[in-house]
């Protein structure tokens, strides 16, 4: 599928205003590393400063508004940001646990399908209790009325850190679930590229928490389910030409901090 001239307009502004943006208000930390300056340089040393510091906010100000710019002509309904709901049922809540449990020790493998089934047969049982799950940085709707909920990682999450992942879209579910039994909902992580490319994303670090198949997408599967066959590619030429346009601006930038 090819983007429109809207998406890739809207794109290439998300990019060009997301980097002018950071360049105005961008004000490195001090920190004297003599070494390091004399060796590589002061203009080196201030773009690994700035590439650090873009690298902290690249989901919230680039890949999620340039993943609903992609997802506009194929949804119903896209947000950012989004609130999964602020009750659960205390019996969800156990089951969510209980799902943990035995996914922490092993004792059972991630399936999504019946993970969801369990916690829609008591999302409305017993006490229901207001909490503050972690907000949803893609949230979608399909034109059938699915319900997909996407948390943005980095590209290199720590293994641990999927035990918490998982927590929070077992959340979602249970959140949603309590509002509106009947929603068909997918929950999943999405991670934008893959480092080790052109080897295979390396899966196995995550394998027993994450239903692979159904809660994960790396690089071309997450673009390409917004926009559509061939919307990665489509969008590193985006970023490529973008890049090339704002190379004075960037070069321009930088030499001040030429010694």
């Amino acid at each position: 599928m090819t983007l429109t001239a809207a998406q890739t307009k809207h794109i290439e502004d998300v990019l060009q205003i997301s980097l002018r943006n950071k360049f105005q208000n961008y004000n490195p930390e001090p920190a004297s590393m003599p070494f390091h300056t004399r060796l590589l340089g002061a203009d080196r040393m201030a773009l690994f400063s700035f590439i650090h510091s873009l690298n902290t906010n690249f989901g919230t100000s680039i890949f999620e508004p340039v993943a609903l710019a992609l997802a506009a002509s194929n949804f119903k309904n896209t947000a950012r940001q989004a609130t999964a709901g602020c009750l659960i049922s205390e019996a969800a809540q156990r089951v969510i646990q209980n799902t943990m449990d035995e996914l922490t020790a092993s004792y059972a493998k991630p399936n999504k399908a019946n993970e969801i089934e369990a916690i829609r047969q008591v999302c409305q049982q017993g006490e229901m209790k207001k909490v503050k799950p972690t907000k949803v940085d893609v949230w979608l709707e399909a034109h059938s009325g699915e319900i997909f909920l996407i948390d943005i990682k980095t590209a290199k999450p720590n293994k641990g850190a999927f035990k918490e992942f998982k927590r929070t879209l077992l959340e979602w579910v249970g959140c949603i679930l309590a509002t509106n039994p009947q929603a068909i909902i997918h929950t999943m992580v999405a991670i934008p590229y893959n480092p080790y490319e052109p080897k295979p994303y390396s899966r196995w670090t995550m394998a027993g928490m994450l239903d692979l198949e159904h809660e994960l997408k790396v690089a071309n599967e997450f673009w390409d389910f917004l926009g559509g066959k061939g919307s990665y590619e489509q969008l590193l030429d985006i970023f490529e030409r973008i890049g090339i346009q704002l190379r004075p601006e960037i070069d321009a930038y930088f030499s001040k901090h030429t010694r």
